[in-house]
């Protein structure tokens, strides 16, 4: 019954696969979890169909203690509360699970002149057309790499992201220059691999492998690469140009809820922390200490037409 074991396949680890499929887990999540319920039987040394309310305790403790991050300890136990109160049926032992609160990070942005400087100094016109597309539409890395020819409409200047984080689909703008971009990497475009297939089902950026899009893996290391060239020293990833696209639009006045939905973001308060890192507005308010510069020369000035 030890959830460990993989091979070959335990009845316990077999009918949490299950439940998580039923569920339409996503392919990382269910990753995560096993390995979460892995972690948690090595920890056990047993089967965690036999752990008990001390064992949990216990267990968090140990994550605690050695070390792990909070957002990583939160993430294992996520897993393990699945295990218990979905496969397991045991609620009295998933109420034992309790989650930390996670630190409010604002997050890295890049400035509009440091995303001008990456564009000039991308390798190619792929690579150029990638991070285009993260940054002038706000796509985060999957959703670049996932893009399929048929996604892009040029009739109606949209793009159509299928499937996203949480399985929703949006449509978000098609900006003029990226369409150019697009066309000229389509004539570039490698056709060996999926000369059969049909072409509104072709991946917008083929992969090494046959049938299979560019890996965000592949798609980071080319960032970083193109951000050494840039000179940026931020510590900034491909998720920080999904960032500075929002921060970019609040700044220009864009109604917060029309960032939410070119997003995705279900909640407006996800949407909001962007507020926190828009330099631009933030440095146009207007200080109250510069009221009262105000209201003292104000005075001044009404004093010396009383004496005249």
């Amino acid at each position: 019954m030890n959830i460990q074991s993989k091979s070959p396949v335990m009845p316990l680890r077999q009918r949490m696969i299950e439940d998580m499929t039923a569920r339409k887990l996503g392919r990382h999540s269910q990753r995560s979890h096993l390995s979460s319920c892995e972690r948690f039987a090595a920890f056990l040394d047993r089967s965690p169909e036999t752990a008990t309310a001390d064992d949990i305790r216990l267990f968090q403790l140990f994550l605690i203690e050695s070390g792990a991050s909070i957002c990583n300890r939160n993430r294992i136990m996520t897993g393990v509360r699945f295990l218990f109160r979905v496969t397991l049926r045991r609620h009295d032992l998933a109420a034992e699970i309790y989650h930390l609160k996670e630190p409010q990070k604002v997050p890295v942005v890049m400035s509009q002149d440091e995303v001008k400087r990456l564009l000039a100094m991308a390798a190619n016109i792929k690579v150029r057309a990638m991070l285009s597309l993260a940054y002038g539409c706000g796509l985060r890395a999957g959703e670049v790499v996932r893009l399929k020819v048929g996604d892009i409409d040029s009739a109606q200047t949209i793009i159509r992201i299928v499937q996203a984080k949480g399985r929703k689909d949006r449509n978000v703008m098609l900006p003029a220059d990226i369409l150019g971009l697009l066309r000229l990497w389509w004539k570039d475009r490698p056709r060996r691999q999926d000369r059969d297939v049909a072409a509104g089902e072709r991946w917008l950026f083929p992969g090494r492998n046959a049938g299979r899009p560019l890996t965000t893996r592949q798609f980071a290391r080319l960032f970083q690469e193109t951000v050494r060239k840039a000179g940026i020293t931020k510590p900034v990833s491909l998720h920080s140009l999904r960032h500075s696209f929002a921060t970019h639009l609040l700044e220009r006045g864009v109604d917060i809820r029309v960032i939410q939905a070119l997003l995705g973001h279900d909640k407006l308060e996800t949407t909001a922390r962007y507020t926190r890192v828009a330099t631009g507005m933030i440095a146009a308010v207007d200080s109250p200490l510069d009221d009262l510069g105000k209201g003292r020369r104000k005075r001044k000035k009404t004093k010396g037409q009383a004496s005249g």
